[in-house]
């Protein structure tokens, strides 16, 4: 499944307890972030047992344009979280219809 940036967007704004992952390398933090964990992919298989205690809460993943993303969305799904959504179009998309947060 997948979350637009305007849904996205309006979630946040109302206060909505989501786990933000992005999966995005460290430097490619300067270009755009949102307040979120920074997991980079390569890291997810060992890293997702960080957050056990989350396996029923909404987690939104994300990356620049939403294909590293995916890839985190069915390894989290495989090990057993039940809800991740990808932010569709990443943070581009994000840039392009919001600017900033």
């Amino acid at each position: 499944m997948e979350i637009d940036v305007l849904t996205l967007k309006s979630r946040l704004d109302a206060g909505e307890d989501l786990l933000l992952i992005d999966v995005r390398e460290p430097y490619e933090l300067e270009e755009f972030s949102l307040d979120a964990v920074n997991i980079p992919l390569a890291t997810i298989p060992v890293r997702m047992y960080d957050f056990d205690d989350d396996l029923d809460r909404e987690i939104v993943v994300f990356c620049r344009s939403g294909v590293r993303s995916a890839a985190a969305q069915a390894m989290l799904k495989q090990a057993g979280f039940t809800s991740v959504l990808n932010l569709s179009g990443g943070v581009l998309a994000w840039m392009e219809q919001l600017g900033s947060r």
